[in-house]
């Protein structure tokens, strides 16, 4: 695939590449003509990246500064369920432990990349998107449960939005999104039949690069589906 919006040699970055769709993400950006430079952070990478040590993320960003400008940066980072929970189905399986735990990871550490990571970007052409997800939607929900899931991705799409705003006033080229990439066979979907009915994660992430190379300016702060579909809030 090609990136013809972005200059040639431009750089990426991949938070959360450890995962199956992370580590898809860096696999296709290698492999895209133009593309100088992909870091890759996660847990165990040097620096890592750790959402349960909040100063990691702040320590990334200041350790990538000597890389930067970045043209892409994909936080691909995400948790539904542990060996410790699965998505809440009612009201009564509700607990603050699960809700903060995925709060902390689909999130909080998401804003602190927004954060940290956005003053990295390439001032004429960069984009920052976070992965999101379609249950996400409060428009789109039909179905209920998936309390701490459905809630955190809400958020997320709200610090997204907010974010967007600000971050206009000093880089209005700078782009910032939620990309939702559907059902896709990884850790994260195994236990809703996502080897059956998921896409592979190298097809996942090639369909949303592609959908960060048609973005503009006039599209941050928006919520898109892997298939270039904008989304309900």
């Amino acid at each position: 695939m090609t990136m013809d919006s972005f200059p040639h040699d431009f750089h990426a970055l991949v938070i959360g590449a450890s995962g199956a769709i992370g580590a898809a993400f860096g696999q296709c950006l290698r492999a895209t003509p133009g593309c100088a430079l992909v870091a890759e952070l996660h847990r165990q990478s040097m620096p890592p990246v750790d959402f349960d040590d909040q100063g990691s993320v702040a320590r990334a960003a200041a350790a990538l500064a000597d890389r930067a400008p970045f043209h892409v940066i994909i936080n691909a980072a995400g948790l539904l369920h542990s060996p410790r929970f699965m998505p809440e189905r009612r009201l009564a399986d509700l607990n603050d432990e699960q809700m903060l735990a995925t709060f902390r990871v689909n999130t909080f550490g998401p804003a602190l990349v927004i954060r940290h990571f956005a003053p990295l970007l390439d001032p004429g052409r960069g984009v920052l998107a976070v992965l999101s997800a379609k249950v996400g939607s409060i428009g789109d929900n039909r179905l209920g449960g998936w309390y701490s899931y459905r809630a955190s991705k809400a958020a997320l799409n709200m610090i997204v939005k907010t974010a967007s705003i600000e971050i206009r006033r000093s880089r209005p080229n700078a782009i910032v999104v939620a990309l939702h990439p559907g059902t896709v066979n990884s850790r994260l979907s195994q236990p809703f039949r996502g080897a059956e009915i998921g896409r592979d994660p190298t097809t996942a992430a090639a369909e949303m690069l592609r959908v960060i190379d048609t973005l503009t300016p006039a599209d941050s702060g928006k919520f898109y589906a892997f298939s270039g579909k904008e989304l309900p809030w």
